[in-house]
């Protein structure tokens, strides 16, 4: 651009753009548009002088590179993923492999994952001769805290951890990896961090974003970053040992996907949801052949698939229009209102039941579909009613919601079965009137389910 006068309300202003190149050990101001040199900076720096003031606004990208890897048997000792399947660098990695400095790793796994997983973890480290330290922690939604984090926090700095070359490894579930992170995020500024999911839920939504966060001042995530981990390593044989109201838990958040972006992962659970269930997402050829193991892979990858198109763009929701906030809008309320009694997936899905008949009051679905789309969700064993979920919470969270998404509710609502609008135009009828007949229609049936 170089330098440019312009009249501005009888004021000069002088504006200089300058790019900035590195020479030997420092960085230098380079002025005009199409500076070319072999140690460019995509950064830029704009300066503005007038008569009265001076300003420099600085333009720096920020790119951030990150795997997510399906993989078997993450604990064989003779699986190298763990320790180096996040490194992007063929060289870095070969180095690695030949280098005789022994490999430190600092790892917090849930206490409960540690149970069942502990010796097999163990063993792996032992074998590959690792210098290690495992925090084995209690991360449910309730201490879901900075006191958590701070805990973690003093145990990486006891361990001494190099951030660039020793990233944290979380093993656990949402809430475990969401603490670890923001942890990660805040020591030294930014040290890298891995990511494994152990539920089905954290698989498909956690593991694959950048969000970090713990609760505060009694709401959900209030306090986090956007940093996303240098990889994550999912593999389905965790799954395995969780319950399986677990796994409905996780089918949530599958269904939510299938609703808003593909109507062939919605007819796949409504297919085969129940063989999901029973077999974990894990092969089983004596009840259901080997087709069980081809359906779990084909919606956990559409699952990751359609999560990702809708993250990578907007890592930093820099837009508030977001398809993966439905079931999202009153369910973090409903959640925290009830602690412990929902896990996160049966909050989204009630939100997302009583959502469907705002889109059926609305006429953006059929009478047809509203039924599919319940018949479903029950089907996957998911509450579709809850008495908390009251007008009162919908309207106080809606209100919440216009404050922090610039004005707009931003409410996105099924056109169809695996298509989706965000709409800001609900009025407060249909929003009662849905309500209304949510209540008649599905509030008996969930208090006949409860009783069983």
């Amino acid at each position: 651009m170089g330098k440019v006068n312009l009249e501005d309300n009888d004021t000069k202003e002088k504006k200089t753009e300058f790019s900035l190149v590195r020479v030997k050990d420092t960085w230098k101001c380079k002025r005009g548009k199409k500076v070319t040199a072999d140690n460019l900076s995509a950064a830029k720096i704009y300066e503005s002088i007038t008569e009265n003031s001076t300003s420099w606004t600085v333009v720096s990208p920020i790119v951030f590179t990150y795997k997510v890897i399906e993989t078997q048997d993450l604990l064989d000792p003779s699986n190298q993923t763990l320790l180096l399947g996040h490194i992007n660098d063929p060289q870095q990695l070969e180095d690695m492999k030949k280098s005789n400095k022994q490999i430190r790793r600092f790892l917090v796994v849930d206490q409960e994952v540690y149970k069942f997983y502990g010796p097999k973890l163990t063993e792996y480290l032992e074998t590959n001769k690792v210098l290690y330290k495992i925090l084995a922690l209690p991360t449910t939604e309730e201490n879901k805290s900075m006191t958590m984090a701070l805990k973690i926090l003093e145990e990486v700095n006891n361990f001494s951890l190099d951030r660039r070359t020793e990233p944290i490894i979380a093993i656990g579930g949402g809430v475990c990896l969401d603490i670890v992170g923001l942890a990660a995020s805040l020591y030294r500024r930014r040290t890298p961090y891995i990511r494994v999911p152990t539920t089905l839920l954290s698989y498909i939504d956690a593991s694959v974003g950048a969000k970090t966060g713990v609760n505060f001042a009694n709401c959900k995530n209030k306090l986090g970053a956007y940093i996303p981990p240098a990889a994550a390593f999912l593999d389905l044989s965790f799954i395995q040992t969780v319950p399986r109201r677990q796994i409905s838990n996780g089918l949530a958040e599958m269904l939510k996907m299938a609703l808003m972006k593909h109507r062939g992962l919605f007819e796949l659970l409504e297919t085969h949801g129940r063989m999901l269930l029973d077999t974990k997402f894990q092969a089983d050829n004596r009840v259901y052949g080997r087709n069980c193991m081809q359906v779990a892979s084909q919606a956990t990858r559409i699952a990751i698939v359609t999560m990702l198109e809708e993250l990578a763009p907007n890592l930093w929701e820099d837009d508030l229009n977001r398809l993966v906030d439905f079931g999202h809008l009153i369910s973090p309320a409903l959640e925290m209102k009830v602690l412990p009694s929902l896990l996160h997936g049966e909050a989204v899905n009630i939100d997302m039941s009583y959502m469907v008949y705002v889109s059926k009051e609305r006429g953006l679905l059929t009478e047809e579909e509203k039924h599919r789309i319940i018949n479903c969700m029950v089907g996957l064993e998911l509450p579709v009613w809850h008495e908390a979920f009251t007008m009162e919470l919908i309207q106080k969270s809606l209100q919440d919601r216009l404050k922090h998404s610039g004005g707009l509710v931003r409410m996105p609502l099924p056109v169809g079965l695996g298509e989706a609008e965000i709409l800001n135009d609900t009025s407060c009828e249909i929003l009662h009137r849905a309500y209304v007949k949510w209540c008649d229609e599905l509030s008996v049936s969930s208090d006949s389910n409860s009783d069983s």
